[in-house]
């Protein structure tokens, strides 16, 4: 099947057509055109400036318990390609490997991206040119910063999603994102801030970033001078951007049910129903907030998003979804079900990981704390299971209820468990953010993914640093 000269009408003419020529438990044809930009600057020079388009799709079959996945580039040849996947099912039979997928609803929906600002009508140039002039704002803000390296990438997907059990879904996908890195330097060291912006409907966003890059630049100058964090277990206060990339990364991957599955350890400390924190702490996953980048109406096996709460009430009430793991563990898909392209298959992985505001405003979070950390947004971190790693952004202490001085080198570890039961206050300052990221999983990087969420206040956090 070539791309059809008559419009796009007719794909699911054509794909239902070929479906009826074959039985199986589940046949899934996906078809995909893609369109991206990359760019990246440095200071007033572009490094790279590519603009790519793609076509292709893939086949996933089940059938008598098990699987078979093919992907193509192109759209010629879709019946051999369905021929190939059941043989690949077969194949995976005979070594004793098993997949079932749990029933959704039937679905036949079109669905269009409302767009602001259409990153495709912006010619590469100025994409480039903008870049160009938050280095050059940086620059002029501090002799200290020696470095602006600006990252911009833009991608729209087109996606038709067919199977025999009645669904079909058009839908368009735009995500667009990226960052301005200032490094500033001297004899100290190096010290790093970074703008990040990212949206699913909007090339605005890219737009009037100069205060946030004016005070990235002063930022990085500071921490050149700031003292080096001594090590040890503090109260710490960490803001929205930090807030919630520890919801993402420690406790949103723990949610995923195929990393449980075959588990029993995860499986037993992920029992639903166990108190994980306060009882004001709620943390959900959805696909439902345009604009977000984690924004995903219906995912990649045809499931319409749904909120799915992962805890309530500070209760373990929820686990995230894909169809083959909700049949393992007897749940009903939550529309976790996501590809990065094409040339992948669906797994289960996080939309947007929100945490619901609480009710305390922050100026009053740093009240009470004799010796503390303040810790915004961060450099990046691991996670190990249920221990995490965290730097900080930036980081300053609290002395006596109050924000003093600029730190270094916070680097924030512990057990998402002991340090989810050990937040003692949630603000009122929920925060939607955006990043230039991305998450990845089984070899799927970067997936559009989203975080909200409030300041935290957690007792008894470990903070690294120099021995005091």
């Amino acid at each position: 099947m070539s791309e059809p000269s008559q419009g796009y009408d007719s794909v699911f003419s054509t794909l239902e057509d070929i479906l009826k020529k074959y039985s199986a438990d589940s046949i899934e044809i996906r078809l995909e055109i893609n369109e991206s930009t990359q760019i990246q600057t440095l200071d007033n020079h572009i490094k790279q400036q590519d603009h790519i388009t793609d076509m292709g799709g893939n086949i996933r079959v089940f059938n008598q318990g098990a699987v078979g996945f093919v992907h193509f580039d192109g759209w010629n040849n879709l019946e051999q390609h369905i021929q190939s996947a059941l043989l690949f099912a077969k194949l995976s039979r005979q070594l004793g490997e098993t997949a079932q997928l749990a029933s959704a609803p039937s679905i036949k929906v079109r669905h269009r991206v409302l767009i602001k600002e259409d990153p495709r009508s912006v010619p590469a140039a100025t994409k480039s040119q903008v870049l160009m002039e938050y280095a050059d704002i940086a620059h002029r803000e501090s002799p200290g910063v020696r470095a602006v390296m600006g990252r911009y990438f833009d991608r729209y997907r087109h996606l038709w999603f067919i199977n025999n059990h009645g669904t079909q879904v058009e839908q368009e996908k735009l995500d667009l994102g990226g960052s301005i890195i200032v490094t500033a330097r001297d004899g100290n060291g190096v010290a790093q801030r970074a703008v990040s912006f990212g949206s699913s409907d909007d090339y605005g966003v890219v737009r009037h970033l100069a205060d946030e890059v004016r005070d990235a630049a002063k930022t990085a100058v500071d921490l050149l001078s700031a003292t080096e964090v001594d090590g040890g277990e503090y109260t710490v206060v960490i803001d929205p951007h930090l807030a919630g990339v520890f919801a993402h990364e420690a406790f949103g991957h723990l949610s995923e049910a195929d990393g449980q599955i075959g588990d029993s350890g995860i499986l037993q400390v992920m029992q639903l129903g166990r108190r994980f924190g306060p009882s004001n702490l709620h943390i959900y996953d959805t696909g439902k907030d345009a604009g977000s980048r984690g924004y995903l109406p219906i995912d990649d096996e045809g499931v319409e998003a749904q909120d799915v709460d992962l805890i309530k009430d500070g209760i373990l009430v929820g686990r995230l979804h894909s169809q083959e793991t909700a049949a393992a563990l007897g749940d009903r898909p939550t529309g976790n079900a996501r590809a990065l392209h094409y040339r992948f298959p669906p797994i289960v992985r996080m939309r947007n990981t929100v945490i619901a505001p609480g009710d305390t405003p922050l100026e009053n979070m740093f009240q009470g704390i004799k010796r503390g950390i303040y810790a915004k947004g961060t450099h990046g971190g691991q996670t190990n299971g249920e221990l995490f790693t965290f730097l900080a952004g930036e980081a300053y202490l609290i002395e006596d209820g109050h924000v003093t001085k600029p730190l270094r080198n916070a680097v924030l570890t512990g057990n998402v468990f002991s340090t989810l039961a050990n937040i003692s206050a949630i603000g009122s300052d929920f925060t939607r953010f955006e990043s230039g990221g991305g998450c990845g999983k089984a070899g799927q990087m970067p997936l559009p993914v989203s975080h909200h969420a409030p300041s935290l206040r957690i007792e008894h956090c470990l903070v690294g640093g120099r021995k005091s």
